[in-house]
Order: C-alpha cells, then sequence, then structure tokens
C-alpha cells in the first residue's frame, strides 16, 4: 500500500499516549539507527534518547497518525534541555527567552514502517510553526545520524558533533544543529 503525507493527521500529544509513544521510539532507535550506530551504540542510544514527557505537559509534542496508526512523533520546547528523555543526565527546565535563545526541537521519530512520506517534515513545520508563534526566531536540536539528510533538506545547518558518552563508556554520535526560522 502506497502512503502520502496527505494523509497524515498530526495531533498534540497526551498523557495516555506516552506507551505508545515509547514502544514507537524503541522501534525507530532499534531499526533506523542500525545503518549509523554499532550495536553498543544503539544499546547506549536509549540512555541518551528517549521521551521527556515534560513537553506532552507543556502541549508542544505530537503525535502523526495515518489511519489511525501512530507513523510517528515529535516536539519543540521552550526550555533548556537540548535532548533526551526524562532518564537522561543534564535536563533543566529553565524557561528560554525567545529574543535570545534557541527553540529546541526535540525527540522526533518516526515509525519504521512509516518512513520517507512526511512524517518528519509535518512535525517539523508544526513545531517550527509554533515555535516562531511563541516568538523564537531560531531552532536547535541535537540530531542522530540517522536524522541529518532530512534536518539539512529542511534548512538546518551542522553547528557541531559531539559523543554522549553513557554510563557504560559507551560514545553514542550526535550533531547540533540549527536553523533560523
Amino acid at each position: 500500500m502506497t502512503h502520502s503525507a496527505k494523509n497524515l493527521r498530526i495531533v498534540k500529544a497526551l498523557r495516555n499516549d506516552l506507551p505508545q509513544l515509547q514502544i514507537l521510539m524503541r522501534k525507530s532507535i532499534e531499526t533506523l539507527q542500525v545503518p549509523f550506530l554499532t550495536k553498543a551504540q544503539i544499546r547506549a542510544s536509549f540512555e541518551v534518547m528517549g521521551l521527556d514527557t515534560q513537553l506532552v505537559k507543556d502541549g508542544t509534542y505530537y503525535a502523526v497518525f495515518l489511519q489511525n496508526k501512530l507513523a510517528g512523533c515529535g516536539g519543540w520546547s521552550k526550555r533548556e534541555t537540548l535532548y533526551g528523555g526524562d532518564h537522561s543526565k543534564g535536563r533543566n527546565a529553565r524557561l528560554l527567552n525567545p529574543h535570545t535563545e534557541a527553540a529546541r526541537i526535540r525527540a522526533m521519530y518516526t515509525h519504521p514502517d512509516f518512513t520517507r512520506i512526511g512524517v518528519g517534515r509535518l512535525i517539523l513545520d508544526t513545531c517550527e510553526l509554533a515555535a516562531r508563534d511563541a516568538g523564537f526566531k531560531r531552532a536547535e536540536m541535537m540530531a542522530t545520524l540517522a536524522g541529518v539528510p532530512l534536518y539539512t533538506a529542511c534548512g538546518y545547518q551542522k553547528i557541531e558533533e559531539i559523543f554522549d558518552t553513557t554510563s557504560d563508556g559507551t560514545k553514542v554520535p550526535l550533531i547540533r544543529m540549527g536553523k533560523q526560522l
């Protein structure tokens, strides 16, 4: 069956969506990172990636559906934390100044069965519009290697490459990217 972006529906994620979102994230990391990361890095990714429920509480996290099947999720944030889930180190809920700081594009995941049909682009467009409406002039993200092609195609530029070292010493490569809104 062929899918297209016009059949996609995006809604704000709710607390009762969390279990389904976490299943999608796991499948996305386990499958879509395979061409870019070692098995150890994929396992370690669960320590540095995941759902930040603050985004759901803030009303800035979205779920994308195709024919009532969860196809993807992602959001943006007006808070300092750049990436990671509730369990990740280095979190900071400080509100950003939209005049001097960049909104954060956060926790974007596509279900492996729904890649290349516009899920990620729909989420990015929705997040960028909402961030602009909130007064932000710029957006930044911490991208996985699997996400870089989409983000580059959507106008994001590489700021820096980092390795997030997990508790077992595994280094997970990430790319900080940004864009004027």
